[in-house]
């Protein structure tokens, strides 16, 4: 029990897991996610659409773009819970989301150079 404070440390870890995000700054971040994870997405499906055939060159850029995608979806299902409400679960879905956008940037910025360097060698 501590001096100060009158409390046991248990108190205080129970205190910590307790600690909740407010709602509408869930809404926010939920709301972000999709939006980044529809942009994403609309990338695949341009990027699938595209008229230079497709390479094993091209299978690195696949499995960043898959990757950073899975993760956005996790992350989203993540938020959607009841559970993100408390900080610990919001915090770990948000380092996850981060995790797939920087997956998905890489895979956009492979798709870019691969594409670059197969249009000039031509």
């Amino acid at each position: 029990m501590s001096r100060l404070t009158g409390r046991s440390h248990q108190d205080k870890s129970s205190e910590e897991a307790e600690q909740l995000v407010e709602t509408l700054f869930r809404n926010g971040t939920l709301t972000v996610v999709g939006i980044i994870l529809s942009f994403s997405l609309g990338f695949v499906t341009q990027w699938a659409n595209n008229p230079i055939p497709w390479t094993l060159r091209d299978l690195p850029t696949l499995i960043l773009l898959i990757g950073g995608i899975v993760l956005q979806i996790m992350t989203l299902g993540k938020l959607l819970r009841t559970t993100a409400l408390q900080r610990r679960v919001y915090d770990k879905a948000n380092k996850q989301f981060l995790v797939g956008v920087c997956l998905t940037a890489l895979g956009v910025a492979s798709a870019i150079v691969i594409d670059f360097f197969e249009i000039v060698t031509k």
